[in-house]
């Protein structure tokens, strides 16, 4: 159910630029060990990664259709992406590329544990793509997990800007743009920043932690909400927790008001098999 604040995301105009990857999600009795055989009891194939998920989860969030800039593969897994990325509420904007479509594996054991493999170089929309950029200025809120320095200023033209770590630290610091917002795991290596390392800096860095919630910097600890039904897998969670924050902040919410709104929306996919269920 709707609260009232919730009501005013309904007339934002919001889009992703970034990338995506076919998934196949797959149940199984345990994590593969070294010479072992495992058995899926579910399974379950998407267009994922964090560009489409956030896009869908802001499409759920708002009624309305996302732009979604992104590049697919000109194969047969490019063409299923961005049919059922329609199916799902986005309007793929595609840069098409002449090479294979990236395609990722997502095992899931009981109790929540994963392994996620992906096959593929990561397909990125850049600014010289005729995807028709000048589309973002009319946007209220712009979240981008994958382009070039170049795209990161056309995304700019928007309200609100916030963005993953995983966009490239070197394509940040190129860039030398505001955000709004960088989001990204707390928990992950592979996404921490350095203090000052960023010029301009952004507004606030959100750091999250899972089921431990997480830090904004500035504003300091944040936590986490209860989830809404049993933990089923936590694929897509720190992605919708990012399409909430950025919802709630180009709806003009205050940081806390936006983050508790990521919060619910990760939450929620934690009690999902795949993102979208």
């Amino acid at each position: 159910m709707l609260t009232p604040m919730d009501s005013d995301l309904r007339s934002l105009n919001l889009a992703v630029v970034g990338h995506q990857e076919w998934v196949t999600f797959l149940e199984v009795d345990e994590l593969p060990k070294p010479g072992r055989i495992v058995h899926a009891s579910r399974d379950l194939e998407e267009p994922a990664g964090a560009g489409a998920v956030i896009a869908v989860q802001l499409a759920r969030l708002t009624g309305r259709s996302v732009l979604f800039f992104t590049a697919l593969g000109r194969d047969a897994i490019g063409e299923r992406s961005e049919q059922r990325l329609r199916e799902l509420g986005v309007e793929p904007v595609v840069a098409w590329r002449d090479q294979p479509s990236r395609r990722g594996i997502s095992l899931m054991a009981p109790g929540g544990d994963r392994a996620i493999t992906v096959i593929g170089e990561r397909l990125t929309p850049t600014a010289e793509d005729n995807l028709g950029w000048e589309r973002l200025s009319d946007c209220d809120g712009v979240f981008v997990s994958a382009t070039d320095s170049d795209g990161l200023r056309h995304a700019r033209r928007a309200r609100i800007l916030n963005a993953t770590p995983r966009l490239d630290l070197n394509v940040l610091q190129q860039a030398a743009v505001q955000l709004d917002a960088l989001i990204g795991s707390g928990l992950d290596p592979g996404e921490h920043v350095p203090d000052n390392f960023l010029d301009p800096s952004p507004g606030v860095r959100i750091a999250t932690e899972g089921e431990t919630g997480g830090v904004l910097i500035p504003g300091g600890r944040f936590d986490a909400v209860p989830l809404p039904g049993p933990m089923v897998e936590s694929y897509g969670c720190g992605d919708s927790f990012a399409a909430g924050v950025t919802a709630g902040l180009s709806a003009g919410w205050s940081i806390r008001e936006a983050v508790a709104l990521g919060a619910r929306c990760g939450a929620a996919c934690a009690t999902r098999f795949g993102p979208y269920e």
